[in-house]
C-alpha cells in the first residue's frame, strides 16, 4: 500500500500562506462588522477613524481574527499573535475562541476569553469580564487534561457588563444581560437579566412581547 505523500516544509508553508490569503476577504468582512459595532455601541465614539485608531478592543479583535484563522495549522504562531495583542491591550483572547460577527469589547482592560469559548453575533462585553473554566479536569495520572471543552457559550445579542465572571461550559441565552460583577456558573435562558448588588443577587427573566 502507498501512503499519501508528505509535504516538504517549504511546500507546507506555501499551502498555509495560500489558505490564509484565501480567507482574508472574509476576515475583512468580519472586521468591518466589528468596527461598526464599536462605533454604534459607544456614544463616545465620534468617527470610525477614532474607533480604528484608539479603541483597544478593536486592536484585540483584529489580532484575534487573524490568530484564530491560523490556529488549526500554526498554533504557536497564533499564540504569539494573541500574546502581542494581550501585551498591548490588556485583553486576553485565546486564538481558539470562536467569535461571531459584530463583536465589541468596550474599554477592555482585564478581559479574558478562554480557548473553547463560543460567542455568537452582536455580543458586547465590558472591561474585566472573564469567560473562563470552572475547574480543570485531570487524567488518570493526575496531570491536567488537554483539549477538552470547558468554557462558556454566549449566544447572539448578549451584553456582559464590567467585572462579570462566567465559568464552565454553560450557555448564556440569546439577548440576555449579565450585570456588573456577577459570578455565574449555571446556564441562563434566552432573554434573562442576571443582576447583582452588594447585598443581593437575583435573576429576572422577561418574555419579549
Amino acid at each position: 500500500s502507498h501512503s499519501s505523500p508528505v509535504q516538504q516544509p517549504q511546500e507546507l508553508a506555501q499551502t498555509i500562506v495560500q489558505d490564509f490569503a484565501n480567507t482574508l476577504p472574509s476576515i475583512r468582512r468580519l472586521l468591518d462588522g466589528d468596527v461598526r459595532a464599536a462605533y454604534e455601541g459607544d456614544p463616545a465614539a465620534h468617527s470610525v477613524d477614532e474607533v480604528l485608531l484608539c479603541y483597544p478592543g478593536i486592536f484585540a479583535i483584529i489580532y484575534h481574527r487573524i490568530a484564530h484563522q491560523l490556529y488549526a495549522q500554526v498554533p504557536l504562531l497564533s499564540r504569539i499573535i494573541s500574546e502581542l495583542a494581550h501585551s498591548a491591550t490588556g485583553i486576553d483572547i485565546h486564538p481558539g475562541a470562536q467569535i461571531g460577527k459584530g463583536f465589541f469589547i468596550d474599554h477592555g482592560t482585564g478581559v479574558v476569553i478562554g480557548e473553547t469559548c463560543v460567542i455568537g453575533e452582536r455580543v458586547r462585553i465590558y472591561q474585566a469580564v472573564t469567560l473562563g473554566a470552572k475547574r480543570f479536569e485531570t487524567n488518570d495520572d493526575g496531570g491536567l487534561k488537554k483539549d477538552y471543552i470547558r468554557h462558556p457559550i454566549v449566544e447572539d445579542d448578549v451584553v456582559i457588563y464590567a467585572g462579570a465572571t462566567i465559568l464552565g461550559r454553560i450557555t448564556i441565552g440569546r439577548g440576555s444581560i449579565i450585570g456588573g460583577n456577577v459570578w455565574l456558573t449555571h446556564s441562563v435562558a434566552a432573554g434573562s437579566q442576571i443582576l447583582q448588588s452588594p447585598n443581593e443577587s437575583y435573576q429576572k427573566n422577561h418574555i419579549a412581547g
